[in-house]
């Protein structure tokens, strides 16, 4: 497995239907674009159609603007039986000024399924490097934290159906 084969990086403009009516692009449009971003990078990785099975931590730090070139930048972090994390760094780059920023961080959770729609066995990640080692820990982490809150959640969940009447 090379490097280029758990990494993905995509650019786009940001176009004015992708905007609010103050310039900026919607964070709904953000997020389509970042599941399209996760499936093409684990659909890659794992040579297999890919559905997306959580999406953790999104934090849109800076406005991103249209007219702007937008990088999404993915890379698999870790690597279960069927699932993968993808780790998703946006880059927003005023052509103009050439300034970069990073304006959205965040974690799909992807799982390989076969033709029948049934998990799919993926290929072991290899980390080598100090930085993958540690993408690699935190996303372990972030998989059991995940876990936990799901958990709880199906723990608290109430029937919405219900009337209380």
């Amino acid at each position: 497995m090379t490097q280029q084969e758990k990494r993905l990086q995509m650019c786009l403009l940001m176009t004015p239907d992708m905007a609010n009516f103050s310039g900026v692009v919607q964070g709904g449009a953000i997020l389509k674009l970042l599941d399209q971003v996760a499936y093409a990078c684990a659909a890659k990785y794992s040579k297999s159609y890919v559905v997306t099975a959580s999406l953790d931590q999104v934090f849109f730090r800076e406005h991103i603007k249209v007219g702007e070139l937008v990088t999404f930048y993915a890379q698999v972090n870790y690597v279960g039986n069927s699932s993968m994390e993808i780790g998703i760094r946006v880059v927003a780059e005023n052509l103009t000024t050439h300034q970069q920023r990073t304006a959205v961080t965040c974690f799909f959770t992807m799982v390989a399924v076969d033709e029948a729609g049934k998990p799919k066995k993926v290929t072991p990640l290899i980390v080598v490097s100090a930085n993958e080692k540690r993408l690699f820990e935190s996303a372990k982490l972030r998989k059991k934290m995940r876990q936990e809150i799901l958990e709880q959640s199906l723990a608290l969940q109430v029937d919405m159906t219900e009337d209380e009447t």
